[in-house]
């Protein structure tokens, strides 16, 4: 999937600025109403709807009633403005935590790791414009910034090392987000070919039975029926392994100790 956009390749000391709030005031000229916080939400709503592409300056001004001039006394352009999306909705998954029986205590960290992974699912399939937006330099705002902040305290009862305990939230995060990334791709492929995934593969059935009584592909042949169902939850499945994973180590960890 090809990324649209990058984060943190604006003015980087203005997006902190902004994402700190240090630098919210426009100038001069302020447009009655209009203010930063107006400004991300109708952007947001717009990739939401209909991908970072459309999003513009010019086209949040339609949005929001007020000519383009005005947005760039408030946000410098759409670099810095795509740095303050990121962390409008990385606040989103932290805010589900919050609003559920969040885990407190420190052997609770297993079910830390799945509510933080069905909250990033949910994120991604609220906002699929992320899947297309290179993080890999992301601003640190106050929502990633607590976000991880909560993470790291969800996950202190693994007794890992500081570079470990990263790495689970990385690891987890990439699972999760390589789900997301394969819905994702799916629903495309279904609206740009007009052809939906079951008359997709419906479509290459003649061939691969052929294929399969050859005798040539004798590991495939041999696969239930049920093998490739869509019924199949594998983000549920690839959790539950990734958290017995978790658990394993943390086991033989405090076998050692």
């Amino acid at each position: 999937m090809t990324t649209t956009e990058t984060s943190g390749s604006g003015d980087v000391s203005r997006s902190l600025e902004l994402l700190w709030g240090t630098g919210e005031r426009p100038s001069r000229g302020p447009k009655p109403g209009l203010t930063l916080d107006r400004i991300v939400t109708a952007a947001v709503r717009v990739a939401d709807a209909e991908g970072m592409p459309a999003v513009s300056m010019r086209r949040l001004s339609t949005e929001l009633g007020t000519g383009t001039m005005s947005l760039y006394r408030y946000v410098p352009g759409k670099a810095e403005l795509l740095d303050l999306m990121l962390d409008r909705v990385t606040g989103e998954p932290l805010k589900e935590l919050e609003g559920g029986p969040a885990p407190t205590a420190p052997e609770a960290w297993p079910d830390a790791v799945r509510e933080m992974a069905a909250a990033h699912l949910a994120l991604y399939r609220s906002h699929p414009w992320l899947l297309k937006v290179n993080q890999s330099r992301t601003v640190l705002g106050p929502s990633a910034v607590r976000g991880l902040d909560a993470s790291l305290f969800a996950l202190r009862g693994m007794g890992l090392t500081d570079p470990e305990t990263i790495s689970v939230i990385i690891a987890v995060q990439s699972f999760v987000s390589g789900i997301a990334r394969m819905e994702l791709e799916s629903a495309e492929a279904a609206q740009q070919t007009g052809q939906s995934e079951e008359d997709f593969w419906r479509s290459q059935e003649p061939y691969l039975s052929k294929a399969m009584i050859s005798g040539d592909y004798p590991s495939l042949a041999g696969l239930s029926e049920d093998a490739f169902s869509s019924q199949f939850d594998h983000f549920a499945f690839g959790l539950e392994r990734l958290v017995e994973g978790f658990q394993a180590l943390v086991r033989a960890r405090a076998g050692a100790a």
